[in-house]
C-alpha cells in the first residue's frame, strides 16, 4: 500500500466532497490547507497523520486528521474510518462556552 496519496484523490474517496473536480477546485481556488499550509496543487501528496481544513460549500471551516489512506471511493462508513473529525461542532461549542461562563 501507497504511504502518500494525491490529496484530490483522497478527498474524493473518503467522501469529503462530491467529486473529485470539486476537490481540485478546492485547492486549486487555495481554500484548502495541510498542516496549516495553504496548498493550490490538487497533486499535494497527503498522509497519514496529516491534518487537513478547508472551506465546504456552504461556507464552513471543516478540519479532519487523516488516520488512513483510502483504497477505493467505498460505502461512506468505510470512507468515516479513513479520517478523523476535527471540527468543533456548533452545538457542542455553544454548550462548552454556556458552560465556562459558569
Amino acid at each position: 500500500m501507497a504511504d502518500s496519496m494525491r490529496l484530490d484523490r483522497f478527498l474524493w474517496f473518503a467522501r469529503l466532497t462530491k467529486t473529485r473536480g470539486w476537490a481540485q477546485d478546492l485547492a486549486h481556488g487555495g481554500h484548502l490547507r495541510i498542516d496549516g499550509r495553504r496548498i493550490e496543487k490538487a497533486a499535494a501528496a497527503v498522509r497519514p497523520g496529516n491534518v487537513l481544513a478547508f472551506l465546504t460549500h456552504d461556507h464552513k471551516i471543516r478540519v479532519v486528521r487523516i488516520e488512513a489512506l483510502p483504497t477505493r471511493r467505498g460505502p461512506p462508513a468505510e470512507a468515516r474510518a479513513c479520517y478523523v473529525e476535527l471540527t468543533l461542532d456548533e452545538r457542542a461549542g455553544a454548550a462548552a462556552q454556556r458552560s465556562a461562563k459558569r
